[in-house]
C-alpha cells in the first residue's frame, strides 16, 4: 500500500479542471449493449441527452415541499384546497401538473379530474415507449395496457420521448460519458469542478437552482476497483467555500476526509483541492460536500462512489445506482422526480443489483411490488450468511444497501418509497416512484433502447 498522502495544498486561482472525455455516444452503446451495466445501451441519452452544461445561477435558499393538496371526493373537477397547517408550497417540490385533458374536456363517469392527471403522468412516463410494449408483451398484454392508457387517444405523448430521456440523468449519462480516470504513475486521476446550476426536476417543470460536481446533480459516478490508489482534485467554482468527503472510505489519513475545520480548511471560489487515498475496501460509497452541508448537499453537492472487488462474488447482469434526496426540488431520486425517473430494466433470468444511497435528512422505505429484493451488502459490507430478503427496505441518511433482484416474470412492476406523501398526490404520482420493467428476452431490453433512440 502507498504511504498516506500529507495534508494537500489548496492553490489559487487555478485554471478550470479539464474534465476527462468519455467514448463516443456510439460506442457507448456497442459496449453497454454487452458489459455490466444498468441498461443495456443506457445510451438513452442519445439526441443530446447527455449531461450538457446549465446555466450557472446564484445559490439561493433552499425551497420548502409539501405533500400537495388532498382530493375531494365530492368533486368532479379541481382537489380541494391545501389542509391548514401544511408546509408551503413550492413550485418545484409540488406535485406534477396536470397533462393531456380527456377528449373533449369530457371526464369519464366516476372520474374526476385527479385520474386524467394521474393517467397523463405515466403517459409521459413511457411516451413515445407505448407502441414498442406490443412488440415486447404481445398483442394480448399490450391491449390492455393501451386501454389503460387511452391509446386509441393517439395523445401527444406518445410522439415525445420518455420524462426521463428529456432530461439529464445520472444513469444516462454515466453509461454514455462514464467518467474516466487519467492514469499517473500508478494513481487513477479523477478531475471535477464544482459548480452552480439549473436542475429540471422533470420535463416540463422550470429549472432550480442547484449545485453540482461536473455541472451535474448527482455528480458523475467515480468508479474505481479495491486496492487503487485514488486521487481526485476538484476545482471550487462556486461563490463560497466547500469541502469533499469520500463518506464510508476508511482512510489510513485522516487529513484526507474532507471535513472542514475538522480535517481541513474549506478551498474558496477559484481554488482547486486535492484528495489521494488507496481505496482499501470495494463497496457502495458516496461523495459529497462536508462543509454548510445542509445547504450544499441539499441542493446536489453528491455522488456515488464505488469501488468494485477484485473478484465479486455477487453476480449480477445489470447495475443500478439509486440515490434519493429530499430537500431541493422535493422528493427525488437521481436528481429527479417521476415521471423523469429512469427504469430499472431487467431480462427475465437476469440478476439486477439496486445500490440505495441515500443522501437526504430522511429515511425512505423502498417498496418493490411484485418481487423480492435479496439485500446483500449494507454500508458496502458483505453481509454473507447475514444477508436477507424483502419487499420493503427503510433506508436511513448517509446508508447504503445493495439488493439483488432477480427477474423471473416479466411485467411493469412499481417502486416506490412507501412513505405515500413522496410519491403520490391528487395529481397522480410524482417523486420517489420508479418502475421495474422486466420483459421477456435480452434483445427487447436493446428493442426499448432503441425506441427511445429512434
Amino acid at each position: 500500500m502507498s504511504a498516506p498522502a500529507g495534508p494537500p495544498a489548496a492553490t489559487s486561482p487555478v485554471e478550470p479542471a479539464h474534465e476527462p472525455t468519455g467514448p463516443s455516444a456510439g460506442d457507448a452503446i456497442d459496449r453497454t449493449l454487452t458489459r455490466r451495466g444498468f441498461l443495456v445501451g443506457a445510451a438513452l441519452a442519445g439526441g443530446g441527452l447527455a449531461a450538457a452544461t446549465l446555466a450557472a445561477c446564484a445559490p439561493v435558499a433552499t425551497p420548502g415541499w409539501t405533500y400537495g393538496p388532498t382530493l375531494n371526493p365530492n368533486a368532479t373537477g379541481a382537489p380541494a384546497p391545501t389542509p391548514a397547517g401544511s408546509v408551503a408550497a413550492s413550485p418545484a417540490a409540488s406535485a406534477v401538473a396536470s397533462g393531456s385533458p380527456a377528449p373533449s374536456g369530457v371526464i369519464p363517469a366516476g372520474w374526476t379530474q385527479h385520474d386524467i392527471d394521474a393517467r397523463a403522468v405515466v403517459r409521459r412516463y413511457l411516451g413515445n415507449l407505448a407502441p414498442a410494449l406490443k412488440g415486447i408483451y404481445g398483442d394480448a398484454v399490450f391491449a390492455y395496457l393501451a386501454d389503460m392508457l387511452a391509446v386509441s387517444e393517439n395523445y401527444p405523448e406518445l410522439g415525445a420521448k420518455p420524462s426521463f430521456a428529456q432530461v439529464p440523468n445520472l444513469v444516462l449519462t454515466d453509461a454514455v460519458t462514464p467518467l474516466t480516470p487519467t492514469v499517473v504513475n500508478g494513481v487513477k486521476e479523477f478531475r471535477l469542478t464544482v459548480d452552480e446550476i439549473d436542475q429540471k426536476i422533470d420535463e416540463m417543470k422550470p429549472p432550480v437552482p442547484a449545485l453540482g460536481f461536473g455541472k451535474q446533480w448527482p455528480g458523475p459516478t467515480i468508479r474505481v476497483t479495491e486496492g487503487d490508489r485514488v486521487r481526485a482534485i476538484f476545482t471550487n467554482n462556486l461563490k463560497e467555500t466547500t469541502s469533499v468527503h469520500f463518506h464510508g472510505v476508511e482512510f489510513q489519513d485522516f487529513t484526507q476526509d474532507g471535513v472542514a475545520f475538522v480535517t481541513q480548511k474549506p478551498f474558496a471560489p477559484g481554488e482547486s483541492y486535492t484528495y489521494e487515498f488507496t481505496a482499501e475496501r470495494a463497496g457502495s460509497l458516496m461523495y459529497h460536500s462536508h462543509h454548510n452541508a445542509t445547504d450544499q448537499v441539499g441542493r446536489g453537492l453528491l455522488g456515488a462512489f464505488i469501488v468494485d472487488p477484485k473478484v465479486d462474488a455477487i453476480k449480477a447482469d445489470r447495475d443500478y445506482i439509486w440515490i434519493s434526496n429530499d430537500a431541493l426540488g422535493g422528493f427525488t431520486v437521481n436528481g429527479h422526480g417521476f415521471p423523469a425517473t429512469v427504469p430499472v430494466l431487467a431480462a427475465v433470468g437476469e440478476k439486477v443489483r439496486v445500490r440505495f444511497m441515500n443522501e437526504g435528512v430522511m429515511t425512505h422505505p423502498w417498496h418493490l411490488h411484485g418481487y423480492r429484493m435479496r439485500i446483500v451488502e449494507r454500508d458496502g459490507y458483505p453481509l454473507g450468511s447475514a444477508a436477507f430478503d424483502c419487499d420493503t427496505l427503510g433506508v436511513n441518511p448517509g446508508e447504503r444497501y445493495d439488493a439483488i433482484i432477480t427477474a423471473d416474470r416479466p411485467g411493469v412492476w412499481a417502486f416506490h418509497c412507501h412513505i405515500l406523501p413522496h410519491a403520490e398526490g391528487s395529481s397522480g404520482m410524482f417523486g420517489m416512484v420508479n418502475t421495474l420493467i422486466v420483459v421477456p428476452k435480452k434483445e427487447h431490453v436493446d428493442a426499448i433502447v432503441q425506441a427511445i433512440l429512434a
